[in-house]
């Protein structure tokens, strides 16, 4: 159980709640270590900052203060995810989960401990469609768009930039095959022709046998929707020093620095896309982490947009508890209500506290949507000097 701060119980009301403060604690449950750890050096500390940010207004739950509790989900191993969150919610006895990352860790940390013991998942990354419908018990949330989306955003630049005609590689997961399933349904439908749609395994050192395949079928341009520290980037380098393909479309488990710095220039004129906006708390967001430290990275806003949505439902529920907070992230995500943006967390917690309605825009322009998901906002991006641009938003 959480201790209390204070012996008597110091005691304050939420609307018509009372609620005493306590110590609470959320996992902050991503992949440190792994296929995506470059992405998630700016997740990480983005949800934290929310975290802090609440634990120092002290204005949520009666003055209870907030600390984030790492787990590794390494995005790919589901035993290791599983183990992880298993520590965070019955050693460390977290309220909620900020995580996972990758669909199929997520997945499998959903089904196996957060179900069972009945605690709240806001996903800042976890795409894959299957999670739109799977069963919950209303305890998953993201606030990252479903790759039924974005296999929309795909088909459209791809469009646009006139290609006909494309090869695709995807890791052999939940999130590769759903991403790739979007892509090519959508592709296919306006018009385009796949000449092969072909699975890759992480962790291979070598990967020309996949790019022989992929080259023997051809294409204007390989789509690798896979992961940036791990088999799409060998996939890309093989391809590249083969000479089979030299333009290359990424999706958002591709896109993030680390990519351009690994591959060289030879990766300029290649582009794709991840989600992000161009919003007034987008903006207000990339100053607080470049203050904090880090970086508005790729799936930052959604980090940081995940925690705050988690503790504006505990406040609005009176209780740090799951199976009452669950009910009330949906509320405090949507219209009506004032509008909330990054670093006012504090004026968030307190119009809640006076009995008002807040609308949580955020970091991310959040909208949740169907089962509890976002709506969908993406960045456009292309390589160019060895930088990711920024080209556009949709």
């Amino acid at each position: 159980m959480k201790k209390l701060l204070l012996a008597s119980a110091l005691m304050a009301t939420t609307g018509t709640q009372v609620v005493h403060a306590e110590d609470v604690k959320i996992g902050v449950f991503l992949g440190f270590t792994g296929a995506i750890e470059s992405i998630v050096a700016d997740m990480g500390p983005a949800a934290e900052l929310a975290i802090k940010e609440v634990s120092d207004s002290g204005a949520l739950l009666g003055g209870s203060s907030v600390t984030g509790v790492r787990g590794d989900t390494t995005c790919t191993d589901s035993a290791a995810a599983t183990a992880a969150a298993e520590r965070l919610i019955t050693s460390d006895k977290v309220s909620a989960l900020v995580g996972g990352d990758c669909s199929g860790v997520t997945t499998a940390a959903l089904q196996n401990v957060a179900m069972p013991n009945g605690i709240v998942m806001v996903s800042p990354s976890a795409t894959s469609p299957a999670l739109s419908t799977i069963e919950d018990n209303g305890l998953f949330f993201r606030t990252a768009p479903s790759d039924a989306r974005q296999g929309v955003i795909v088909s459209d630049i791809l469009n646009e930039k006139g290609v006909k005609n494309i090869a695709m590689t995807y890791t052999n997961n939940d999130y590769g095959k759903g991403l790739a399933e979007a892509i090519e349904k959508n592709f296919t439908e306006s018009g385009g022709t796949v000449t092969i749609n072909s699975a890759h395994e992480d962790g291979k050192g070598d990967y020309s046998a996949e790019v022989g395949a992929l080259a023997a079928a051809g294409g204007e341009v390989l789509v690798v929707a896979g992961y940036i520290d791990q088999g799409g980037k060998g996939i890309i380098q093989a391809a590249l020093d083969t000479g089979a393909f030299d333009t290359f479309y990424l999706p958002d488990g591709m896109v993030g620095d680390a990519l351009p710095e690994a591959i060289g220039p030879d990766l300029n004129g290649s582009y794709g896309a991840n989600p992000g906006t161009d919003s007034p708390g987008a903006a207000k967001f990339a100053e607080m982490a470049t203050a904090a430290g880090f970086k508005a990275g790729p799936f930052a806003a959604e980090s940081y947009d995940a925690a705050a949505l988690i503790m504006l439902a505990m406040q609005a529920a009176g209780s740090s508890d799951s199976a009452k907070l669950k009910d009330k992230v949906m509320d405090v995500a949507n219209a009506p209500g004032e509008k909330i943006f990054p670093g006012e967390l504090a004026k968030a917690l307190k119009i809640i506290a006076d009995g008002g309605d807040v609308d949580y825009v955020g970091a991310s322009a959040v909208e949740l949507i169907g089962a509890g998901e976002s709506a969908g906002n993406y960045r456009q991006v292309a390589i160019d000097g060895g930088k990711v641009s920024t080209v556009g938003y949709r």
